[in-house]
């Protein structure tokens, strides 16, 4: 049983930890797994479980998703669309799987149409079922053919839409205009996050401070280190652990590592985010959809600052909705300033009460599930 998995990343890397922890779900259930990696490589995600195949790597610059890049910087032409089509193609002939894999498209990575629907409609002409990974909110978009466009390509080529949510929580139709004229692909796998039997957790008290993948980790990060000297002793005093993503700039890194002392810790990354978590005593972080669910996973106070450049809408839309429900706190990036952000910090330490996210949060292993059972016919 092969599964060949496209996933591509621009700004954060929180696709790539979702990809990943589906790909260690699918080895898990028998699955052969390829990975057909579209960004630069980020070596703290390595897809441990899977072969991972090298496309020639492609980025932006900031939050612009209208101008991508190649590996030497220099913005992609028609001939290096050709070149990655090609080179997807030819993987999938190499690789006769059962399963082509896509994530978010055709419902998110509209600049990767030029290669994605080449290698959909080639490999339903030879038989291989293919499937499309999303997450459960998809970005407002000001084009509504492309929603059209991604209703007409489902029904033609899909097998399925596995969409990354608890309809609890989200359902597929509050962000996709089109989702009942494709309701019978739809199947709702819960929440990608950790796995529940990853035991127990050591409590360590401290406050936990993430910017996500990093690239826009700047101003969350330097707000929190200047509210923290407002913020009453009890919690001030405490062990902070900043993560600045692996994404941050050097710069940036390298100014926030000059702090660290024995109540400061600074790393980028760490690959034991989930029990660094599970055992803390706060939460502050931005609101992408792996470190909410896994902060929901830990069930300690949070607060989230959304990420809202550009055209992003989901961070606001998920943690507003999670806000309402009792299961965290928000501060608008808009409103951040030292003094508001230690009043949230002291309200969101105060409530050690917080309900259990009564959310589907085993998404991976039905991920996998659905797939092999696609397979099995």
């Amino acid at each position: 049983m092969r599964v060949l998995f496209h996933v591509q990343h621009l700004l954060g890397v929180g696709h790539l930890r979702r990809g990943e922890l589906i790909a260690r779900a699918m080895a898990a259930r028998g699955i052969e797994v390829t990975v057909a990696l579209g960004g630069h490589p980020v070596p703290q995600m390595p897809f441990a479980e899977a072969d991972v195949v090298q496309l020639p790597p492609v980025s932006i610059e900031g939050a612009d998703f209208k101008t991508l890049y190649d590996e030497a910087g220099v913005p992609v032409d028609a001939a290096w669309k050709e070149r990655r089509t090609k080179a997807l193609i030819d993987l999938h002939d190499r690789l006769r799987p059962d399963v082509v894999l896509l994530e978010m498209f055709p419902f998110g990575r509209w600049r990767f149409r030029f290669e994605l629907v080449p290698l959909i409609e080639h490999a339903s002409r030879m038989g291989t079922k293919c499937v499309t990974s999303v997450r459960d909110i998809l970005v407002a978009t000001k084009h509504p053919e492309r929603a059209e466009f991604a209703a007409r390509l489902a029904r033609q080529h899909l097998a399925a839409v596995l969409v990354h949510s608890d309809p609890a929580l989200f359902t597929f139709g509050e962000t996709y205009s089109h989702a009942g004229e494709i309701e019978d692909l739809v199947t709702y796998t819960g929440y990608v996050t950790e796995a529940a039997e990853r035991g127990a957790g050591e409590a360590n008290d401290r406050v936990v401070v993430s910017a996500g993948g990093g690239a826009a980790a700047g101003s969350l990060l330097q707000t929190a280190i200047a509210a923290r000297k407002l913020c009453p002793p009890e919690i001030r005093d405490k062990v902070w652990h900043f993560l600045t993503g692996p994404r941050a700039s050097d710069a940036e890194y390298a100014a926030l590592a000059a702090m660290a002392d024995e109540k400061t810790i600074v790393e980028r990354f760490s690959p034991r985010f989930q029990a660094l978590l599970d055992g803390a005593s706060l939460s502050i972080s931005q609101a992408g959809y792996n470190t909410v669910m896994n902060l929901m996973r830990a069930r300690i106070p949070a607060i989230v600052v959304p990420y809202d450049d550009g055209e992003e809408t989901e961070q606001a839309f998920r943690s507003r909705r999670m806000e309402a429900m009792g299961l965290l706190d928000v501060v608008e990036a808009s409103t951040l300033s030292p003094d508001i952000f230690a009043a949230a910090i002291a309200r969101a330490h105060a409530k050690r009460d917080r309900p259990a996210a009564a959310i589907d949060l085993e998404g991976a292993d039905a991920t996998a599930l659905a797939i092999r059972r696609l397979i099995d016919g």
